[in-house]
């Protein structure tokens, strides 16, 4: 999926189906929705009828010298303009209420949409587009209710009232003042195709700078380490140069335009006052009919100037829900799953001729048959890239094998209920992920049924009560982004406790201890044995002596198995398993 090429219809302001998709939204809100479009069309006749009733006034009232039928015409067109104003208040929260609910709701739908996905998407889909397509995207969609398509409709029939009124006044005086329109006309056409494809570049723009903000700062250790500030500065300039370029092509579009509209609108009343005069002098054409007219073509050109406005907010919008229905739409992306949810399982775990590649044909796995049985446990070693962490990886759904399958129970995982089969699994990663909260949060993972002492309970058995109570508000105490605020050694045991607490039936520990120190790693692994009791476990570690009481071994190489027995028996081969256990010995001594 790439923000940078959008689709042959991107920028359709009137894409008929994409506009009813867009209004589908607000069906949980039509009651509000009518009544906007209501006060929206009463504005468009309540707008027009003002001079014409100023008109009929001056060649009325004034002209009779009526005062008492003048002060009834006042208070009428003051009563009128009341109204009018009262309508416009209520019009703009409506719309306003509405664009907002809608995006709260259309929002909330993208985000569960987002966690629902399969891992490949992230692979291949970048962090700052998607932050585009949750928030600046949904944004946008919001002005579509403000000042997208109810107010081009009450603005195009505000124009058709004004016409009727003109023509039925005085319709030469009407084709004299609207002799300038076909230049409008050309000018808007213009306008219109060119700020479509400035709004589609600008959205690209966002897309690819979102991107590299997000990218460059999560990576920003790197990029100090490594010296790199002036050349990834380099790279953003580019970058925020044609965002900058961009909005200036669009600035520049709206710069030309609005003067032509303004020139055209005098020219236009010029007209009036010309011909509509030597109206008044030959007594052909009244002087309430010439202010009127004159207060007309002021009052048909105002909308055509919002329309301008309010169609690229349209445009605007329609590019950016494109791009979010283009995303939700995308039913192959989401993980798929079985209905089997039991409330508990033993934990049998088999790997069954089991295949898996990234990318087509290139194999990580190959062919790879093994069994755990209920309360054993196995262990997983072999050098980086052996295919070990994406083992752990099929077992939590996370991908999907091509060949073979995988078990529990003797039931194949594809055909349990994905939630409830994670729900059995606990994991503890090398790289440990802490999110802003408190330390309890990051611990329960916001588990209703997990209590604060079955939270101590395990923190204390696995050593991390300590450390945990002596920060400044122990289990309350607010950690970073990422968990910055902590060390690595205790990022890692709050995940060991986040991992047991839920008391899973299948514990995986890819390379949990890696990062522990080694007065800290004896503390863990006491604690470690202790749960892995009765529970089938999987570990992949580099330290040989984590493993050493596991049931089961295996050695990988390149996507297979190599090496399987028991510790012990591993050692009376002359294998890969032996030559490892020596090299890290003697490191050790």
């Amino acid at each position: 999926m790439s923000s940078s090429t959008p689709s042959a219809n991107s920028g359709k302001a009137f894409n008929k189906a994409l506009l009813f998709r867009i209004y589908a939204l607000a069906l949980p809100y039509k009651g509000k929705l009518v009544i906007a479009i209501v006060l929206t069309l009463s504005m468009a006749f309540l707008g027009p009828l003002r001079p014409y009733l100023i008109q009929y006034t001056l060649d009325n009232e004034v002209m009779k010298g009526d005062m008492e039928g003048l002060v009834r015409m006042i208070v009428l067109i003051f009563l009128l303009l009341l109204l009018q104003s009262l309508f416009q208040v209520w019009s703009t929260i409506l719309t306003n209420f509405l664009g907002q609910r809608v995006i709260r709701d259309l929002r909330n739908k993208v985000y569960r949409y987002l966690t629902s996905l399969k891992l490949p998407f992230y692979d291949k889909t970048p962090v700052g587009t998607l932050v585009t397509r949750t928030v600046s995207d949904i944004e946008t969609i919001a002005d579509v209710f403000s000042e997208g398509l109810v107010n081009i409709m009450g603005d195009l029939l505000q124009i058709v009232f004004i016409l009727g009124f003109m023509f039925y006044s005085d319709w030469k005086l009407t084709l004299v003042s609207l002799s300038v329109l076909p230049i409008l006309i050309y000018a808007g056409y213009l306008f219109k195709e060119a700020v479509r494809k400035s709004f589609t570049e600008v959205r690209n723009e966002v897309a690819r700078l979102n991107t590299f903000v997000q990218e460059h700062i999560q990576g920003m250790q790197i990029v100090q380490l490594f010296n790199k500030q002036q050349v990834e500065y380099g790279k953003f300039e580019t970058i925020n140069a044609s965002h900058r370029n961009a909005n200036i092509k669009s600035v520049f579009y709206y710069s030309v335009f609005f003067p032509v509209v303004e020139v055209v609108a005098a020219v236009s009343t010029a007209l009036i006052v010309w011909y509509g005069a030597r109206g008044v002098l030959a007594d052909t054409t009244t002087v309430g009919m010439l202010v009127s007219f004159i207060m007309f073509i002021n009052l048909f050109f105002r909308p055509i100037r919002q329309l301008a406005d309010r169609f690229n907010t349209l445009q605007m919008g329609m590019v950016a829900s494109e791009r979010i229905f283009k995303l939700i739409d995308d039913s192959t992306q989401l993980e798929t799953s079985g209905t089997y949810a039991p409330e508990a399982i033993k934990g049998t775990v088999v790997f069954e001729n089991c295949w898996f590649a990234y990318n087509d044909n290139q194999w990580v796995l190959k062919d790879i048959s093994v069994t755990v049985e209920k309360g054993n446990s196995l262990a997983i070693i072999g050098a980086t890239g052996s295919g070990k962490s994406s083992m752990i990886q099929l077992l939590g759904r996370l991908y999907d094998w091509q060949k073979g399958n995988i078990l529990i129970d003797g039931i194949p995982i594809r055909d349990y209920e994905i939630h409830a089969l994670r729900r059995h699994i606990a994991v503890v990663l090398q790289d440990v992920f802490l999110f802003s909260g408190s330390v309890m949060d990051n611990i329960k993972l916001y588990h209703t049924n997990v209590t604060d002492e079955q939270v101590i309970a395990v923190s204390k058995q696995l050593g991390a009560h300590a450390f945990i109570e002596k920060l400044p508000n122990g289990y309350n105490q607010q950690v970073l982004e990422r968990g910055a605020s902590l060390s690595v050694g205790q990022r890692q045991l709050i995940s060991f406790v986040r991992a047991m607490v839920t008391n899973p039936a299948i514990l995986i520990l890819d390379e949990a201890t890696s990062s522990v120190d080694n007065e800290t790693e004896k503390v863990v692994q006491q604690a470690i044995q202790t749960m892995m009791q009765n529970r089938t476990s999987i570990v992949i570690a580099h330290r040989l002596s984590t493993i050493e009481h596991a049931t089961e071994i295996v050695v990988m190489q390149q996507g297979s198995i190599i090496e399987r027995g028991t510790h012990q028996r591993l050692l009376e081969v002359d294998g890969v398993y032996k030559k490892l256990h020596q090299v890290q010995f003697a490191k050790s001594q």
